[in-house]
């Protein structure tokens, strides 16, 4: 790693965010804030409304997970575009001030956030950032066009076919070429979500037009993909030039064959491998197949990659996620626990992998 990543830097944890994951990305940045190396790294906390206000935090970080917004330790501040600035345009009552900062780490999960907006914004100020840039961040956001760019590189993946709400004018004839292409039982994702929000397993024809529909609600853009059986299995993957996976993998074992938000976040019922049940020769073949996709992504810093292994062995890339979650239950710091990196020596480097992008 580079010079700069010895040097005592001023982080900035940005949370929150308009999207339908903004209470997973509370959580996320709580973790985050108890974990970041406070002997080697000045904190800034900004958080960002539903309603897309940005406000400067300063109370603990126990107390995200409820009304923060409104807890009295808040102030207006947004981040500057000006390179000149490099920081934040805090706006108090006296008037406004800019407080500098080198990195900004965005704990934030979904649209506004995952998906190359924030990173773009970034950019254009001159401030390193945590995780992967604009392109790789777009990219893996959007399940269609990601769907692509590992086809073109030779990595398997699930079959898709991707759809909009004009498609469904003509439910029935769509119907029957999914059925075709495709085949029950099939999986109904929102082109452009995380954390499986609007995720349907549709068994039965009778089921489709209502989860295309929940699809819809959540993005202008959807993905139909075959149902492949076999294990989930995620890695988790860091670094800039030479990314390296997690020795250690996960294993999921989702409730009723639907890993989606509830189980994720709220109730607990999925199952759990840590490490993956699966032999030696597969692991390392998912650890070199993670690595591989990551760099066809173009990813940096940062990602989770999941996979299907097949019974006979195969592997299926399932997705990339860009910015995973960092909550207590979420797999990407524990997969780096489980392989002996701890949570704040996790943190420690992720800020580092950022600091060594060069700003353009």
């Amino acid at each position: 790693m580079g010079k700069n990543s010895v040097l005592r830097k001023t982080v900035c944890v940005l949370f929150g965010g308009v999207s339908g994951e903004h209470e997973v990305s509370l959580r996320s940045a709580a973790a985050v804030l108890r974990n970041l190396p406070r002997k080697l790294y000045d904190v800034v906390t900004v958080g960002i409304t539903r309603e897309g206000s940005w406000l400067l935090y300063t109370g603990d970080p126990e107390e995200l997970v409820g009304d923060w917004e409104v807890s009295g330790k808040v102030c207006p501040a947004v981040l500057s575009p000006d390179r000149g600035h490099c920081g934040l345009i805090v706006l108090e009552e006296q008037g406004a001030r800019i407080l500098p900062v080198d990195v900004v780490f965005p704990v934030l999960h979904g649209e506004n956030g995952e998906d190359g907006t924030v990173q773009g914004l970034l950019a254009l100020a001159g401030i390193p950032c945590v995780g992967c840039g604009v392109l790789s961040s777009a990219v893996c956001m959007d399940k269609a066009v990601a769907h692509v760019v590992f086809q073109a590189a030779g990595i398997p993946k699930t079959k898709l076919i991707p759809l909009k709400a004009a498609d469904l004018a003509a439910l029935p004839a769509l119907e029957r070429r999914l059925s075709e292409e495709l085949g029950y039982p099939m999986f109904v994702k929102p082109a452009n979500a995380g954390s499986s929000l609007g995720v349907t397993k549709v068994r039965s024809p009778g089921d489709l037009e209502d989860a295309l529909r929940l699809a819809l609600s959540i993005d202008s853009k959807l993905v139909v993909e075959q149902a492949v059986i076999g294990q989930e299995v995620e890695c988790a993957v860091m670094g800039n030039d030479e990314p390296v996976a997690s020795e250690v993998l996960a294993e999921i074992l989702p409730p009723d064959g639907v890993y989606d938000y509830a189980s994720k976040y709220l109730n607990d019922e999925a199952g759990l491998y840590i490490p993956a049940h699966i032999p030696d020769s597969v692991a390392q073949e998912v650890r070199a197949l993670a690595v591989r996709a990551y760099r066809a992504a173009d990813c940096r810093g940062l990602a989770r990659v999941d996979f299907f292994v097949k019974p006979d062995g195969q592997l299926v890339l399932n997705e990339i996620n860009t910015l995973p979650g960092f909550t207590s239950i979420s797999m990407f710091p524990k997969l780096f626990e489980a392989s002996g990196v701890t949570f704040p020596q996790l943190v420690d480097r992720l800020i580092r992998y950022a600091l060594d992008v060069q700003v353009r």
